[in-house]
């Protein structure tokens, strides 16, 4: 037996002739003439090496195999119509899901406000975000296929295509009680306190410590610390100052003085894509409404 001979038609003929009871009352219900069903099932029959529907003068009958073949052809039906939903569902705005990744002060500021009017215009989409302390990560779920979004900042690798969101200026916090004797801060006031930074292996940081390095400041970190509401909450307990993205600080606590760095420094913060990819409907929706919200802020 050839299986690779059954047809999806067939299948749907036989159903068809079984509900109805006979070949003429399921030509109709197909749209097709009765000679073309008796082919269809004769041929199926054939292949099959069996008997599935018995003729009579009174309509066809389904034999116990027939029965058999006939449930079995209802379920395979049914995961066809569903495999077909499912694309069609992939295919448009009606349903499918969408994959975002993403550093945490990004979802925390920035995400929020687009999933609230994206959800309200596409209610059927499921999301799923992935949350990360720093940008490898998200780019990483870009390049394996985890993700079709990320947000991330400047510069992303060669096969990533990204658009620019905001900019993200450093901030120099100091603990309450700081006081400064001119409205702009020099690097020499940097050296008065204990620092609090991330890790070495932080992209952030390592931005900061190029910046100043270039401008002849070399910072040592006093502590270190992951946490981004850590690092503020030691400032506000007069444990350190440090250098932070503003996103990153906020909610900056009240007494924390909030300065500019000597020459300013910003992360470029984007959304990327894998450049070679084709984006789902629902990706690129929510693509085109994150850019366009974030060009009115």
């Amino acid at each position: 037996m050839n299986l690779s001979q059954l047809k999806l038609s067939q299948l749907r003929i036989l159903v068809a002739v079984a509900e109805a009871g006979s070949f003429s009352e399921a030509a109709l219900t197909l749209h097709m003439s009765q000679s073309a069903v008796s082919y269809a099932i004769a041929t199926l029959e054939d292949e099959l090496g069996i008997v599935l529907l018995t003729r009579g003068r009174y309509g066809s009958q389904i034999t116990p195999v027939g029965e058999q073949i006939v449930a079995r052809a209802r379920e395979m039906l049914q995961l066809m119509d569903d495999i077909i939903k499912q694309a069609n569902l992939a295919k448009g705005l009606d349903g499918g899901h969408l994959r975002i990744s993403t550093f945490r002060s990004a979802g925390t500021h920035i995400l929020p406000d687009v999933l609230a009017d994206y959800c309200q215009r596409y209610p059927a989409i499921a999301i799923d975000i992935r949350e990360y302390n720093d940008r490898p990560e998200v780019e990483d779920d870009l390049r394996k296929g985890r993700s079709e979004l990320g947000i991330t900042y400047l510069p992303v690798g060669a096969e990533l295509k990204a658009w620019e969101l905001m900019r993200d200026e450093f901030v120099v916090l100091f603990p309450p009680g700081f006081e400064l004797a001119s409205p702009n801060i020099e690097w020499a006031a940097l050296m008065r306190y204990p620092l609090i930074m991330a890790p070495v292996s932080d992209g952030c940081d390592a931005m900061v410590y190029a910046h100043c390095a270039t401008y002849g400041i070399t910072l040592h970190a006093t502590y270190q610390i992951r946490s981004d509401a850590t690092i503020v909450n030691m400032v506000a307990k007069g444990l350190g100052a440090a250098i932070s993205p503003r996103l990153a600080a906020e909610p900056i606590p009240s007494g924390v003085k909030v300065y500019s760095l000597p020459v300013p420094l910003f992360r470029v913060i984007s959304v990327a894509i894998l450049a070679e990819a084709l984006l789902p409907p629902a990706a690129f929706a929510f693509l085109e409404l994150l850019k366009r919200t974030m060009s009115v802020k």
